[in-house]
């Protein structure tokens, strides 16, 4: 009796993961997927062998299909043994079951939405585990499946203490911009003139607008994208300085203005600030009361050669004041 090698065995465990795979990436693509699952997906893909496995999962399923039209017992057409392995066959019937009890039901494991008002900081715990820290002023939606973890911010900061899920890591999506992560801590803030990502440990890929390249952050690294001119800026920072709007004060030190008011239109969002061009780029330190910011645009033309102007609309510049 001839016994099969360790090296047969290796071979065949190897195609049973492949098989489960390609069944899991099928169930996934029926239903609607995230640009961050579609690149996953086409990388996945790029391997032959995953290829074929799929495409042969896609023949089982479309001869499954056939027989449940025909609504009698009928035999399978014949194809080559290769097709039928155990793993797939097992797959199929899983992915069968799925798809049936989960007709009528939401795909998510997880969907909501977190909105906060002026002064509304929050701290959520999320179903795998992670922190959740939720800035004033602040929209986000949370899309968790049993695939994918997704923080969609429309507006806003948040502070996100990950679980790890090596399976599964967490995106968070700002507009056309794409933070991956695993597990890590990190801030995120979107406002109208920048996205800041701030990492406090572990280590993040951030994808300014899908064109630019992929910038990797470690713990202790902020990159500032700027919506307007494409370009990133990175910078080394003080733990104590990630996310210390949870306290209730932010320190800066040799901060751009521009940058500065940017942060600061959060905790003023019926109100618009801008900034002349003229003093963008000045560089100031101090430190913000989130819940007086106002008093830091008091203070402004005693820390910089500038002035706070007042529009007939309503909208506060800062410009030189000479």
């Amino acid at each position: 009796m001839n016994r099969p090698s360790d090296t047969d065995a290796l071979d065949s465990q190897a195609s049973d993961c492949i098989d489960a795979q390609a069944a899991s990436w099928f169930a996934r693509n029926r239903n609607e997927v995230s640009r961050a699952d579609r690149k996953a997906f086409a990388a996945w893909q790029a391997v032959p062998a995953h290829a074929r496995a799929y495409a042969e999962f896609e023949q089982l399923w479309a001869d499954l299909a056939q027989l449940q039209q025909l609504n009698k017992p009928l035999a399978l057409p014949k194809r080559k043994p290769a097709l039928w392995r155990p793993a797939l066959a097992v797959a199929a019937a899983v992915l069968c079951a799925v798809l049936a009890t989960s007709i009528g039901a939401p795909r998510e494991l997880f969907h909501s939405q977190v909105a906060t008002q002026a002064k509304g900081m929050r701290t959520l715990t999320l179903p795998d585990g992670s922190t959740l820290y939720v800035n004033a002023n602040t929209n986000i939606r949370v899309d968790f499946s049993a695939h994918h973890r997704v923080l969609h911010l429309d507006t806003g900061q948040l502070y996100i203490e990950v679980a790890a899920d090596k399976e599964r890591p967490l995106y968070v999506q700002a507009g056309e911009s794409s933070v991956r992560v695993v597990g890590t801590a990190l801030d995120v803030r979107r406002g109208q003139q920048q996205l800041v990502v701030s990492v406090a440990h572990g280590q993040v890929a951030f994808e300014p607008n899908g064109k630019s390249p992929v910038t990797l952050l470690g713990a202790q690294q902020r990159a500032s994208y700027n919506y307007a001119k494409g370009t990133v800026q990175q910078q080394t920072l003080n733990a104590e300085e990630v996310a210390d709007w949870r306290s209730g004060h932010l320190s800066f030190r040799n901060r751009e203005l521009a940058s500065l008011i940017d942060e600061l239109s959060l905790y003023r969002p019926q109100t618009s600030l801008q900034v002349s061009k003229a003093v963008a780029q000045l560089k100031v330190s101090g430190n913000l009361d989130v819940n007086d910011p106002d008093a830091l645009l008091k203070a402004l033309p005693a820390l910089l050669p500038v002035k706070t102007v007042l529009s007939a609309d309503g909208t506060i510049r800062i410009e030189p004041s000479k």
